[in-house]
């Protein structure tokens, strides 16, 4: 089985990589330029062009040690008619689009080739032999660790923006001061594993629940 070599593996998992991270990003800028903002137009972040939104390090970090980053998109809420709902909306529309393309892989996969490939992966851990498979499956779990792992309100991930949207003004401040910590505390929470295990078992939440939908449309059975 060539294509359950780690080394392939890896190769495939790159442009899985590249082209979520750049969906993701480029999907906050559209969702922030919808609502008036065009800074992320005028930099040129409107682009499905991975030079655009990665970063080399966070990237090269993602692939080798699992944990890395793109480059952020600028968003001035300034130009939001409600900057917290506005920050809200574009924090979401980056993991929203993470789980779309998990579905769309998901769905193609049990069009074409039914169940099997999606349970040998998640009883046995083994890999289609077919490429195009891979980078299906491939798509659907790393999609569905970016879109859960940046749903953490731990800044500066996505979650964090989602949850000011609900605070009262009083705490919504004090929140933002205690930001610029929040790196350190995610570090520490990535290092230590302490969300690995439900981020483990919300990916395959995720997985089963787009299967069982499909499957009701009368795909994949």
């Amino acid at each position: 089985m060539i294509w359950n070599t780690s080394l392939t593996q890896w190769l495939l998992l790159l442009p899985v990589l590249l082209l979520s991270l750049t969906v993701h990003e480029l999907s906050h800028g559209l969702a922030a330029y919808v609502l008036g903002d065009n800074t992320a137009k005028r930099q040129g972040r409107l682009s499905l062009n991975p030079i655009k939104h990665i970063d080399p390090i966070g990237f090269l970090l993602l692939v080798v040690a699992g944990f890395g980053w793109a480059k952020p998109v600028p968003v001035d809420p300034g130009y939001f008619k409600k900057p917290k709902q506005g920050m809200a909306i574009t924090a979401v529309a980056g993991p929203l689009s993470n789980l779309i393309l998990a579905f769309i892989s998901t769905f193609i996969i049990l069009a074409t080739e039914g169940f099997a490939p999606i349970y040998q992966y998640i009883v046995k851990h083994v890999y289609p032999d077919s490429i195009v498979t891979s980078v299906l499956l491939l798509l659907i779990i790393y999609n569905c660790v970016l879109a859960l792992f940046n749903l953490i309100p731990v800044p500066p991930l996505d979650g964090s923006k989602i949850l000011a949207a609900f605070l009262p003004n009083r705490i919504y401040y004090k929140y933002l001061y205690y930001e610029r910590y929040g790196m350190i505390l995610m570090l520490l929470l990535v290092t230590t594993g302490v969300f690995s295990g439900a981020l483990s078992r919300g990916v395959l939440y995720l997985i089963i629940t787009m299967v069982k939908f499909i499957t009701l449309m009368g795909i994949g059975v």
